[in-house]
Parts: C-alpha cells; structure tokens; sequence
C-alpha cells in the first residue's frame, strides 16, 4: 500500500482536472451548530456555512473556505 504525506507531493506526472461546476444549497448560520453527516456528526462555528449536495447530504462549511471555494448565485 502506498503512503502519502501532506506537504510531501510525489514525482508523478500528474494531469491537470477542474472540478465540475455543481450548484449546492447552502445556509449561513449565526450561531455554533452540529449537523449529522455522513462522516458522523461535524461542528460549525457562528458564520459556518451549512451546505446541502446534489445527494442530500449536509455539511458544514467553514466561512474563510467557503469565501475561497464558493461564489453565490443570485
């Protein structure tokens, strides 16, 4: 089995993706929340954006990665 640690990038000759642009509900929330996942249960803090995806599952979203990954439709 191969192991791969962060920060440590392989010599492969990788190929270039762009993921696939996938709308997602999303909510921000003004308060700590839980949210059951299907990970287990995950915790968001006051600003965390809870995202539902295209299967219904939901998950929390911290704000800094969603002002850096998301933009919102109108």
């Amino acid at each position: 089995m191969k192991k791969f640690k962060q920060h440590q990038i392989p010599d492969f000759n990788f190929s270039k993706a762009v993921k696939k642009p996938i709308p997602v509900q999303c909510f921000q929330i003004d308060e700590a929340f839980e949210v059951e996942t299907m990970e287990g249960v995950m915790k968001g803090k006051k600003g965390d954006w809870l995202m539902v995806g295209i299967s219904g599952e939901m998950y929390p979203c911290d704000k800094a990665i969603f002002e850096k990954t998301y933009t919102l439709l109108k």
